[in-house]
């Protein structure tokens, strides 16, 4: 017999087109099959329902991740050297650095590689990443290779580099360099830029079938405990799509993921003998294609319109955009051509304005209705963009913990205070009718969906600065991004994001209603995490 639970005496928020509020859900099985009053529907449930008293505390549906790189911070967690600083980590300075990677070293095999991640030039004491001599200091019978938090460039020692055969002679790719030393010209260990780095920036470097796997339980279990069911990869190379497709179809993986191929895959990975049209486990979706126009404001590769308020690379005060127009365009329009939904990482407003042509071109020369081509990070937005977008269809997801973790740097380094005031400008895509999502980016920032609420919802930075008081938004709307809208992004609106009558069930109980004006809304955790009808964590405290 399939098991019906009917959940009661809480108040459950909905998000369907009303905002309704309820007073019971019943559920059979993985689905929604009824929602309104709890005395209907308890005279409505079969003989043998469960039923769960949320005893005050509010249900909502579960938080949908709408852009991230699942299961990186697994990854991070068992196989990776944790250099994060600031607000994320202890790591305070670069010796603190060398020493954890010699750490690592000294328990890896010789030959074997030490990988360090989420070093911030940012945050970190000297506001530099390590160089080549620094690594090499920690070990030169061990390649190792330091990734930027961002994931948009790193520093290698000597061996690594031999080992990827970059040297002095390597010309600067389109969208990428090799550091050198401004008097000698000697490669300096940095790589910068997807173009340059290559496999070594790719999410599932270094992992073999059994670490992805381990990780992706580690990473599963840290989402669902904060009410996500439902996640992305957005950056998955031939090889990632390869570790998912190995989990077999009747296996659970107990959480279910939109994965984003490569764009550049296409059409190879979609047509001819090999073509992939879908993942093996159907809890897997093949999502959109993503492409990137640029880079990260951190390292001041994020591109924009007019110059850093303080350049660090007079040769491109204004960053860089990673492929040229006429590429993006010619993407773009390859991928529109062939029916896919494109995501598109931009985080300045140059790089905004590349893709947005881009797209505008494509539907001049192929009219879509309803493509949803996105807009990902989107830091730097104006309403002429905002304006074009509404017009072309196109959506957004935010990027807006960027406002707790780096809103200060881009105050005081990266945009000034008068730009750094319209960052993640979420009040005005709604004010302009432009949909949006909000997302954590993780691992560059951890999946944590009320601390996101809280920076688009308050905005302020970790110094207490607010950036952009009129681009705040409601606790409901910020809410709605990581649910509903977040589903409608990928076109999965009509199976998950609201408690309607047919939905997946999967719910997030929180501790208290965080529409309340009375309740802080950081105070807000999830107790009980429900996907497909059966509750898959639960707090330990009530």
């Amino acid at each position: 017999m399939t098991a019906s639970i009917l959940f009661h005496n809480g108040p459950i928020l909905t998000m369907d087109d009303q905002n309704s509020v309820a007073g019971a859900v019943l559920t059979i099985g993985d689905r929604i099959a009824r929602v309104g009053r709890w005395e209907d529907l308890r005279q409505q449930a079969a003989d043998g329902t469960e039923e769960v008293d949320l005893q005050g505390q509010t249900m909502i549906p579960a938080f949908i991740d709408p852009h991230g790189h699942f299961p990186d911070p697994g990854f991070i967690t068992l196989f990776r050297v944790d250099l994060s600083s600031g607000l994320r980590g202890d790591c305070a300075d670069i010796p603190t650095a060398l020493a954890r990677l010699a750490a690592k070293a000294a328990q890896t095999p010789k030959g074997e590689w030490v990988m360090g991640v989420l070093f911030d030039n940012t945050t970190i004491a000297e506001r530099r990443m390590p160089t080549r001599a620094e690594l090499d200091s920690v070990s030169t019978e061990h390649p190792i290779w330091v990734l930027h938090a961002s994931g948009h460039n790193g520093v290698a020692n000597s061996m690594t580099l031999d080992m990827r055969e970059i040297d002095e002679a390597n010309p600067d790719p389109v969208g990428g360099r090799f550091g050198r030393d401004p008097v000698t010209g000697r490669l300096t260990g940095l790589i910068e830029g997807l173009s340059a780095m290559g496999a070594m920036g790719d999410t599932d470097f270094l992992i073999d079938r059994e670490r992805f796997w381990k990780g992706f339980d580690a990473t599963r279990n840290e989402y669902l405990s904060y009410g996500v069911t439902a996640a992305q990869n957005a950056w998955a190379t031939r090889a990632l799509l390869d570790h998912f497709n190995s989990k077999s179809v009747d296996d659970d993986p107990g959480i279910d993921l939109t994965v984003l191929p490569i764009g550049e895959l296409e059409p190879e990975l979609s047509q001819g003998g090999a073509a992939m049209h879908r993942l093996a486990n159907p809890h897997f979706t093949l999502g959109p294609r993503k492409l990137f126009a640029d880079g990260a404001f951190q390292l001041q590769t994020a591109y924009l319109r007019d110059s850093y308020h303080r350049p660090i690379n007079p040769e491109a005060p204004c960053g860089t955009p990673y492929m040229t127009a006429q590429e993006l365009t010619a993407q773009v329009c390859k991928l529109h051509d062939l029916g896919f939904q494109i995501h598109c990482h931009c985080n300045g407003d140059a790089g905004a304005d590349l893709f947005l042509d881009a797209v505008a071109s494509a539907l001049k020369a192929n009219p879509r209705d309803d493509h949803r081509h996105t807009v990902i990070h989107g830091q730097l937005l104006h309403d002429d963009q905002l304006a074009l977008m509404a017009k072309l269809g196109v959506t957004v997801s935010f990027f807006s913990a960027h406002i707790h973790f780096w809103g200060d740097r881009h105050a005081d380094t990266f945009l000034g205070p008068e730009r750094a005031e319209g960052i993640s400008p979420a009040g005005a895509a709604e004010r302009h009718g432009v949909r949006f999502t909000l997302h954590n980016d993780a691992s560059v920032t951890p999946t944590r969906p009320i601390h996101l609420a809280h920076c688009a919802v308050n905005r302020m930075t970790a110094t207490g600065q607010v950036l952009g008081p009129d681009q705040r938004i409601s606790v409901l709307s910020a809410l709605r991004a990581q649910t509903i809208d977040a589903a409608w992004q990928v076109f999965q609106e009509h199976e998950r994001g609201s408690i309607e009558i047919g939905k997946l069930a999967d719910f997030a109980v929180l501790n208290q209603n965080p529409l309340n004006p009375k309740n802080t809304l950081l105070a807000t955790v999830t107790t009980r995490t429900v996907r497909r009808g059966k509750t898959v964590f639960r707090s330990s405290s009530p």
